[in-house]
């Protein structure tokens, strides 16, 4: 049996697993188990099991994790992600869709200090789906916005999803998130204009609100120092070289939870909720990350990674066209999976792939702008139908709204993302430039 054949039937036992409701973290983990016993034997598998969880779960690099969702909790807990929707709301709620755009632009500012799609996804239908219903906007509009604005949680820096990537992909991480920020402007850019167009071809969508004065303006911008605070001594002291990005999100850390507690929005009730849930969610991505290392051993002694490039390049296809083919297949997973345990099923097979193709960039560019395009694409299965997790999550919090009228609402903001990934594939220059002038 070739590397392939034994790839394909694992992968195939994987998607079983799934479909019987199996765990992604354990699905890996009875395949990785299976094949590598197969292939090399019960010793060598005892001995690889020993060293490959205490080199995953002592990795320094990895601590970053459980550090920025700890921090993404207790921002939620300090009520950052209200003081940003006021301030945008201030500013544009006035217009026709001003309020849809508010909400998109306060979903970038706390993703800026969440790191993950699902909660700035939940924590901003509590905030801002009530003020939207309550001013006449539709309920595809509604909860639309809100679905999408949650994507950019997974890519605007400091994304949890990155982290993860860079581990994988042995990237710099502070390289990785220079390159997340145009696509992630570029994302919110987009929105917005998905937003007009929907509100001039249907007004009655997104009625225009209320004018306020400039002083009303001022104080809701001076609310969000907060915020600002916190993206700047957390992406700001990285990139200043104060600190590395684990001491970062120790200090962001630290910084939302005074913030929290001096607002007196933090009980030492919610204290313990608060660590017992960044544990839970801690424990999860660490055991999908054990799963994955024991997948990826499999793969590389079937040799699956090499013998899938040498018949790709045998297929003469252009190396554009095997990464467009890639990012259908992440967009075929989001219809099953969660974006976290989509990069860690494909990275060790793809990334090997696309680093023997030839794109005229050198090996560590290659490794940085495909990364951007696969959480690019990711964020796009968030929302995309059947399963689409963010718009389950805002269906979750806005009951009177049908799930098919959510989807009709997340479709210009799909379009918008399908040209997005289109020009981050076509002009890797937009994903790289910036890491070519930072660093």
């Amino acid at each position: 049996m070739t590397g392939l054949e034994i790839g394909g039937l694992a992968f195939l036992a994987m998607l079983g697993l799934f479909a019987l409701r199996v765990p992604i973290a354990v699905a890996m983990l009875l395949v990785g188990i299976a094949g590598y016993w197969m292939l090399v034997g019960w010793t060598s598998l005892g001995a690889h099991l020993k060293g490959v969880t205490y080199y995953r779960f002592a990795s320094y690099d990895l601590s970053v994790v459980p550090l920025f969702i700890l921090m993404g909790s207790f921002a939620t807990k300090g009520g950052l992600s209200r003081a940003l929707f006021a301030a945008f709301n201030d500013f544009l709620g006035h217009r026709r869709g001003g309020l849809a755009v508010a909400a998109v632009g306060a979903c970038a500012g706390f993703g800026a200090i969440c790191g993950s799609s699902l909660a700035t996804a939940s924590t901003m239908a509590q905030v801002a789906l009530p003020e939207m219903r309550a001013r006449g906007y539709s309920g595809a509009l509604a909860t639309g916005t809100l679905a999408a604005g949650g994507s950019l949680g997974i890519l605007i820096p400091p994304s949890v999803v990155l982290v993860v990537y860079a581990i994988m992909a042995e990237q710099n991480l502070i390289k990785l998130f220079t390159a997340a920020f145009i696509p992630g402007a570029l994302a919110a850019l987009g929105y917005v204009i998905a937003i007009s167009v929907f509100v001039r071809l249907k007004p009655e969508a997104g009625p225009a609100g209320p004018r306020v004065g400039w002083a009303q303006r001022w104080r809701g911008l001076a609310g969000t120092w907060q915020a600002v605070l916190l993206f700047f001594l957390v992406i700001g002291g990285i990139y200043l070289g104060w600190f590395t990005a684990t001491e970062a999100a120790s200090v962001g850390v630290i910084a939302t939870a005074l913030l929290a507690l001096a607002q007196r929005r933090l009980a030492w009730r919610d204290l313990v909720e608060v660590m017992g849930d960044a544990a839970v969610a801690t424990s999860m991505i660490f055991l999908i990350l054990l799963g994955a290392d024991l997948f990826k051993s499999l793969l590389a002694f079937a040799h699956v990674p090499d013998e899938l490039a040498r018949a790709i390049l045998d297929l003469g296809l252009s190396p554009l066209l095997v990464v467009a083919l890639m990012l259908l297949i992440y967009l075929a997973l989001g219809c099953i999976m969660d974006s976290l345990s989509m990069i860690l099923l494909t990275v060790p097979i793809f990334l090997p792939v696309v680093l023997t193709l030839d794109f005229g960039l050198t090996t560590e560019q290659t490794a940085i702008w495909f990364g951007i395009l696969a959480l690019t694409t990711v964020e796009m299965g968030l929302i995309t139908p059947p399963v689409g997790l963010n718009a389950f999550i805002i269906n979750q919090a806005a009951r009177d709204v049908p799930l098919a009228e959510t989807f009709k609402g997340i479709v210009p903001f799909l379009m918008s993302d399908v040209t997005r990934v289109a020009l981050l594939l076509l002009f890797p220059g937009l994903t790289l430039w910036l890491v070519s002038v930072v660093h």
